[in-house]
């Protein structure tokens, strides 16, 4: 809805409020009709405003999203979430079961599935005159983080240097490309 729709609309909603105000059981027949047209107006600017599809749902999420009539909110893709979670309750792998007796007393540095799997990442990182910093998703290939940096250097305002890191446990700096010079971001240098 652009400005120019929003304002007509607004206006239009606005008089009929005023309408509203103003009946009474004796109001006359040439003034109920005022108030049909305005209606009509206001509902025409409507029509003209609304892009969108009605929402098939009741559902924040996924207002247009599938439609499962058994579901309080009538979505699909959240209800199946739901049953899920209602399952695994169910079959004692989900979150409510109770841990068994074995296992009551914590460890201090916890217990090897507490802890996440270590995972392998490439961080593409360009420098911005100050610090290095991310500049895409971190990506699970290298090759395809080395190609996405060749783009970036390619591209219409490449940084003044670019670098990749590994990260699987710990960091460590793969390779360079061009020379970060720390920038000053005073004029004169702080003069």
């Amino acid at each position: 809805m652009n400005h120019a729709q929003l304002t007509a609309l607004g206006r239009a909603l606005r008089l009929l409020g005023e309408h509203g105000e103003s009946l009474t059981a004796d109001t006359p027949d040439a003034r109920l009709h005022e108030v049909k047209a305005d209606l009509r107006r206001a509902l025409d600017l409507l029509d003209e405003s609304v892009t969108g599809a009605a929402p098939t749902t009741r559902c924040p999420e996924h207002p247009n999203g599938p439609v499962d009539t058994a579901a309080p909110d009538l979505c699909l893709l959240c209800e199946t979430r739901r049953r899920a979670a209602r399952r695994s309750e169910f079959n004692g792998t989900g979150p409510a079961v109770p841990r068994s007796p074995e296992h009551t007393a914590p460890s201090r540095y916890g217990v090897r599935g507490d802890r996440p799997q270590p995972q392998q990442r490439w961080l593409p990182e360009l420098w911005n005159g100050q610090e290095w910093q991310l500049c895409g998703t971190p990506r699970r290939d290298r090759r395809e983080a080395e190609l996405y940096l060749a783009a970036q250097r390619r591209g219409p305002r490449p940084a003044m240097a670019y670098r990749l890191v590994h990260e699987f446990t710990d960091y460590e700096v793969l390779r360079v490309w061009g020379t970060p010079v720390k920038v000053d971001i005073e004029p004169l240098g702080n003069l």
